[in-house]
Parts: structure tokens; C-alpha cells; sequence
């Protein structure tokens, strides 16, 4: 293995997630935070974009020193994705 290889495997950082009673979520690993709404939370996290998404969501807690993130509301789904997903691309690909 390529030493540049080793020095990207062991500077990644940890990434968890809790869910408690789809009611909670208790993410770390967070980097930042490019979407929030009450339907909608997109998060950058050590591991690609986390997008979770509900009912009356709201963050309850967000540290980006700590990289943690606290969210609570009616969770319905998430899902993990390796594309940057910020609202800058959104209006990009609106206004083409």
C-alpha cells in the first residue's frame, strides 16, 4: 500500500449514529450541516452525506468543535450518499 494511501486511512475520523424511538438522533462525525427544514436534514458527516428525513424535525443540539449533532422529531428515513448534496448544487441545477 502506497504510504499516501496510509496517511488517508488513518487520518479519517469516527462517524456513529443513534437512533432512539425514531424520535432522536444523535449523530457524531459531523463536519457540517447544508440543509435544514422541518421535512429535511442534510448532513456532511466523516463518512459521506447523511440525509434524514421526518416530520417536525429540529436540531436540538449542534457542536462542529465536537462534531456532533443532536436532531429530534418524527425520523422516517435515512440514507447515506457519497455526493455533496449542498444547497449551493440545488440552485446550480435549478438556474441551468
Amino acid at each position: 500500500m502506497p504510504i499516501e494511501e496510509k496517511k488517508q486511512i488513518t487520518t479519517k475520523k469516527q462517524h456513529n449514529f443513534l437512533l432512539e424511538n425514531r424520535e432522536k438522533m444523535s449523530i457524531t462525525g459531523v463536519l457540517d450541516v447544508d440543509i435544514f427544514n422541518p421535512d429535511m436534514v442534510v448532513v456532511q458527516t466523516e463518512m459521506g452525506m447523511l440525509t434524514v428525513k421526518g416530520i417536525d424535525l429540529h436540531i436540538n443540539k449542534l457542536n462542529l468543535e465536537s462534531s456532533e449533532l443532536c436532531v429530534e422529531g418524527e425520523i422516517s428515513s435515512c440514507t447515506y450518499s457519497d455526493k455533496n448534496v449542498s444547497s449551493g448544487n440545488f440552485f446550480g441545477k435549478i438556474f441551468k
